[in-house]
Formats: structure tokens, C-alpha cells, sequence
């Protein structure tokens, strides 16, 4: 697996991890993305077994207003650099979060 880095903003260096049970809480420095990482564990791809994953902010969104939706919180989710190629591929250009598979209707 590729060095530890952000998934907001690609940074590699200005990382911070604190240990918070069996899991580390990492802050970036840089946009101030937090995510909890289990040092024990590696994400691997369930679709094809394997371990190059790279991970992405995902955001959690609900209806506000009429037809509105807004970013209440995001997450860290994690692709296959297979089996999601082309996801990574233009989620690395912006870096904004990926959207929700299902939006919500009411």
C-alpha cells in the first residue's frame, strides 16, 4: 500500500495520529480532514481480493430545503485503484467529496 495521505487533500507530510483505543484518529494539518485508521488492519477490495486501495472522502448529505441538499458530515471510504479506476481518476482532480450512491428522497 502507497504512504499514508490524506483523502481530502492529498497531503502526505503534515499528518497528525493519536491514539484513540485500538484505533489511531488522524488530523491533516493542511484542511483539518479527520479519520480513524485501525493500524492492524488493511482495506482489501471485496470485488477482487485485493489490497491496492486508496482512500476518498465520501459525503453523508441530507435534504434541507425543497429539493436542496446539503453536506451534513463526510467520510473516509476506500477504492481499489482496479476496480475503481476511473472514480479515483476524477475524484484526484478535484478532490471534492464523492456523492452518495443513493440520495435521499424526503
Amino acid at each position: 500500500m502507497d504512504e499514508l495521505q490524506c483523502p481530502a487533500c492529498g497531503e502526505t507530510e503534515s499528518l497528525i495520529g493519536r491514539e484513540k483505543g485500538e484505533l489511531i484518529e488522524i488530523t491533516c494539518e493542511t484542511c483539518d480532514q479527520r479519520w480513524s485508521r485501525d493500524p492492524n488492519a488493511l482495506p482489501i477490495c471485496e470485488r477482487c481480493d485485493s489490497d491496492d486501495m486508496e482512500g476518498a472522502v465520501k459525503a453523508i448529505v441530507e435534504k434541507s430545503r425543497g429539493s436542496q441538499l446539503s453536506i451534513v458530515a463526510t467520510q473516509v471510504v476506500y477504492l481499489c485503484r482496479s476496480c475503481d479506476e476511473s472514480i479515483l481518476a476524477s475524484y484526484r482532480i478535484g478532490r471534492s467529496p464523492l456523492m452518495p450512491d443513493q440520495l435521499p428522497t424526503q
